[in-house]
């Protein structure tokens, strides 16, 4: 299978070089920012000052096994973590470093080792500088 067919339907091609299940819930978006003095004049004017932006990405997998679950949470557990993610304004896959927010995993059945989802986003550690 080429690389191209291997990420078709995964925009999470992969994590520290590991394949990880297929998101049921994607979410790209840009971060903007901004100089320190950034802000608003007192005439109303938006005096935004943009140097750099971050891609964040809120993910989710709907009623997974307690194997999958595992797969997912320690794939995204470490400090800091390399994605290969699929790139919404760019249209190819990118890959940069990350870091994990709160993950939630409310458990739908513990006799049937389901779990109603696995929440959290991953946020891009270093921004990417903005020119003029």
């Amino acid at each position: 299978m080429s690389e191209a067919e291997e990420y078709k339907f995964n925009p999470i091609a992969s994590v520290d070089g590991k394949t990880v299940p297929c998101p049921s819930s994607y979410s790209w978006s840009l971060q903007d920012l901004s100089e320190s003095d950034a802000g608003r004049t007192e005439d109303g004017t938006m005096d935004k000052q943009l140097i750099g932006q971050c891609v964040k990405i809120e993910l989710a997998w709907n009623y997974v096994d307690s194997d999958t679950a595992a797969v997912v949470l320690n794939a995204f557990n470490p400090e800091y973590f390399t994605v290969k993610y699929y790139d919404a304004k760019d249209k190819v896959y990118r890959e940069a470093e990350f870091y994990a927010g709160d993950r939630t995993a409310p458990l739908y059945s513990q006799r049937l080792g389901l779990w109603k989802s696995i929440k959290f986003n991953i946020v891009e550690r270093k921004c990417r500088k903005v020119e003029g």
